[in-house]
């Protein structure tokens, strides 16, 4: 995490303080929730590949993209998103495919079939703290009793919840029976750190009695962590508008990759990817871009995101916390002095 060092320690030590504030400090290096070197056998920083080795920096025509190919349906959208046959893909790999086509274009297209594809540096941005977005009138704010319910998964969101859940908050982890989170088979070491003190219950959001179980845990709750996108949400009968009016002192922590309401709608985004779209890489002599860490927009989201939920209940309520990946992977660019590579 040193690359991003400035802006992770400006992120825990406010969490540090908030935390004291509702009478549980929260130290968030004892959590070991930012970390997961221990589980994967990354390589080195400062390459054209991550470190976990699933997402490259290939040129464009007039730029640099990257691509991150995370998931076995990912690898199978190369074909469709490039226009080619399997065998051109084999012949001659993605990085010279890429050579004569227009980022935007490799973007737009990418997005289209929600494929994880970003312009290197195509999102800015100047603070590393989430968007809070008023939803409702303020209520008494609350600082004891919380219940979180937390259905997101991977790793943003699901730090977010644990650090509330360490602050003294009741976390109930929710989790779909049809998609299960990857992340006990992939790092279960992680999960542990990152779940374990939640209560977790598994809900199939296809059946329709399940899904009025989750709305109800909505209801009650005084936070909701979410990682799907909008229309994924609206589909599962969280409907902002829905919600906030049946309770109105809500604290919404949207996780997205590039924002709740910013266009394209639903664009995919993970941590490397994200990085890479809000700058938050090396740049060599030559002006090729470098990767800096592993997945480093999660773990900076996700306690971004812890402090824009503490500060929305610190405000009485009603607040969507909207905590874009490259939108905090861009603030912490913009903390960090220009960077070469090797």
């Amino acid at each position: 995490m040193s690359a991003a060092a400035p802006a992770h320690q400006a992120l825990a030590a406010e969490i540090a303080s908030l935390t004291a504030r509702l009478g549980r400090r929260v130290e968030v290096a004892s959590l070991g929730v930012t970390d997961r070197a221990d589980e994967l056998a990354l390589g080195p920083a400062g390459d054209l590949v991550s470190p976990n080795r699933a997402c490259r920096l290939v040129r464009a025509r007039d730029g640099w993209v990257a691509v991150n190919l995370a998931r076995e349906e990912d690898r199978e959208l190369i074909p469709a998103w490039l226009a080619i046959e399997l065998g051109d893909l084999e012949r001659h790999g993605i990085e010279a495919l890429t050579l004569e086509r227009c980022a935007a274009d490799l973007a737009a297209g990418a997005a289209d079939l929600g494929l994880p594809v970003a312009i290197v540096g195509e999102v800015t941005a100047q603070t590393i703290e989430a968007q809070r977005l008023r939803m409702a009138p303020p209520g008494a704010p609350r600082q004891t009793s919380l219940k979180v319910v937390d259905a997101s998964s991977l790793w943003a969101g699901p730090l977010c919840g644990a650090v509330l859940a360490a602050a003294g908050a009741e976390v109930t982890k929710i989790e779909s029976q049809s998609r299960p989170d990857p992340t006990p088979m992939s790092t279960p070491g992680l999960d542990r750190r990152l779940n374990g003190g939640k209560r977790r219950v598994a809900l199939d959001f296809r059946d329709a009695d399940h899904r009025e179980r989750l709305r109800s845990q909505v209801r009650a709750a005084d936070v909701l962590i979410t990682s799907a996108r909008p229309r994924a949400l609206i589909g599962l009968g969280l409907d902002p508008a829905v919600i906030f009016a049946d309770n109105p002192r809500l604290v919404w922590v949207a996780v997205t990759g590039y924002g709740w309401a910013d266009p394209p709608p639903g664009r995919v985004a993970f941590g490397d990817d994200a990085a890479a779209a809000g700058g938050l890489v090396a740049w060599t002599q030559e002006g090729e871009p470098r990767f800096l860490g592993d997945a480093l927009a999660d773990p900076l989201t996700g306690l971004a995101a812890v402090v824009g939920a503490l500060k929305g209940l610190a405000e009485g309520g009603g607040i969507l916390v909207d905590a874009a990946l490259a939108r905090c992977a861009a603030g912490a660019a913009a903390l960090l002095p220009p960077t070469r590579a090797a």
